[in-house]
């Protein structure tokens, strides 16, 4: 079970998202786009966190009804044998969810949402330098499409051998430099 601290955060994370649900319903505020558009980047922020937290209690419930299940079939041990895999199941479904939760509630990098420019230039080592990069302009870009980011070549310089001797990429979409910030110094092929 949580930490009586994180129930109380989380059902304030809560409430503060259905206010913002209702406010922006309220007319005064969808006349003023600024004003919307505030509120909607705020609520979208916990959005996750409130959708995780319903799955988290709806979880315990389901976990509660399937112990109770798991008492009342001692003697039928089929049944015993079943509501025990789903308690399993669902205790660890459920610790998975509280983990997600404790994440979700750390403090944000106000950078997070942000887009990045990627820069890629090979390094010494010639020709292979250069494919190494190139493999590396493939990477991040199919990583980045994985993520549903948007992918823009900005500069290129090919290599006469295959590959980049530098490219710049601009990649963008949600939370970008939250999955992106730590990628940078030198990467190596040997």
């Amino acid at each position: 079970m949580a930490e009586a601290y994180l129930i109380e955060k989380l059902n304030s994370v809560e409430q503060t998202f259905q206010e913002l649900t209702r406010r922006m319903g309220d007319p005064d505020v969808a006349s003023d786009p600024d004003e919307f558009q505030r509120i909607a980047k705020s609520r979208s922020s916990l959005e996750e966190t409130v959708n995780t937290y319903g799955d988290w209690k709806a979880t315990g419930e389901e976990l509660a009804g399937a112990r109770e299940i798991y008492k009342e079939a001692s003697s039928d041990p089929e049944m015993k044998e079943m509501a025990g895999l789903e308690v399993a199941e669902l205790e660890e479904k459920l610790a998975a969810l509280e983990a997600r939760l404790k994440v979700l509630l750390l403090p944000r990098d106000p950078n997070d949402d942000k887009n990045i420019m990627l820069e890629i230039r090979a390094g010494t080592g010639g020709d292979e330098a250069s494919i190494w990069a190139g493999d590396l302009v493939r990477l991040y870009s199919r990583y980045a499409e994985t993520q549903g980011w948007k992918v823009k070549l900005l500069s290129e310089s090919s290599a006469d051998m295959g590959g980049f001797k530098e490219a710049i990429l601009e990649i963008a979409g949600d939370r970008v430099y939250s999955q992106l910030k730590f990628e940078a110094g030198v990467h190596r092929v040997q």
